[in-house]
């Protein structure tokens, strides 16, 4: 079979299984199993398929029927301006998380030194994102799982920014040693009754750990926040991305913790994403 007739079969199964984003999911898989671009296939269409690579691209495609989100089935995706190893053991990096970056680089635009903290690394992508952009800064990122410090180590030394990062294996409320010019954090924000209502890509495949903010959502939030105003620096800043509709509840555990709310900035849908507070 060819590169176009295998294409076209597989956007027909995920179409009639609700894929809505067939036609670029066939492609990505494709472009992984041939290990060649998205205009290769146009250009070579017609290029026939041996049978190892049909089998191969039958195979990702049967795992994304069942739901397997593409960036899993891959290993990869894009966040900021560069590609992240990842896996199932940690959280597929969103669009809407860039807020952070985007805050840290324009707060820091004048200072060419601080040292900061990330609470949850997942596969590393908001901190080394961050000590890409910023070549003088020294992060330290924490999280429970070796398993994230592990692929965060992979993405490090992929993008060479290695030598300013220090991870640790631990709880947050573990922490007891540096003082902070910044933290940065995407805690998990999911009420845990919500969780069975999110979409199956997420709900099936996603780590719960990263999603699930307890009862009300503010688990982990009230957690790192209480912890940050121990850590952070006087006028150090924090910033976190919290959930569409948590900016009231946010704000006040933000004051009860002794910080000063600079801004509340909306993401691409015009929901509230993302806080940035002052310690006081």
């Amino acid at each position: 079979m060819d590169i176009c007739k295998a294409i076209n079969y597989a956007v027909s199964e995920l179409k009639d299984n609700r894929i809505y984003s067939a036609q670029l999911d066939s492609e990505i898989l494709m472009s992984k199993v041939l290990k060649k671009d998205r205009k290769y296939l146009i250009v070579n269409s017609k290029n026939e398929l041996n049978n190892k690579q049909y089998l191969n691209f039958r195979k990702l495609i049967s795992n994304r029927l069942k739901g397997k989100p593409v960036a899993y089935l891959i290993g990869s995706k894009s966040f900021w301006k560069y590609d992240f190893d990842l896996n199932s053991n940690v959280l597929i990096p969103r669009p809407d998380t860039e807020l952070i970056i985007e805050q840290v680089l324009e707060i820091y635009k004048n200072k060419k030194r601080i040292n900061f903290l990330e609470v949850g690394t997942g596969s590393g992508c908001i901190i080394l994102s961050v000590l890409k952009e910023k070549k003088s800064f020294f992060g330290t990122g924490v999280d429970i799982r070796k398993e994230c410090l592990q692929i965060t180590k992979i993405n490090a030394k992929k993008l060479k920014v290695n030598n300013r990062l220090k991870l640790i294996k631990s709880d947050v409320d573990n922490l007891i040693l540096g003082k902070y010019d910044l933290i940065i954090s995407n805690p998990p924000y999911i009420k845990f009754f919500n969780l069975n209502n999110l979409n199956r890509e997420i709900k099936d495949f996603e780590p719960h750990v990263a999603l699930n903010g307890g009862i009300d959502g503010l688990s982990e939030i009230r957690k790192t926040v209480k912890k940050s105003s121990e850590l952070i620096k006087c006028r150090g800043k924090l910033i976190l991305e919290i959930a569409y509709d948590q900016k009231n509840e946010v704000k006040k555990i933000l004051k009860q913790n002794g910080f000063y709310i600079n801004k509340i900035v909306k993401d691409l849908a015009k929901n509230d994403r993302c806080v940035v507070g002052t310690k006081i």
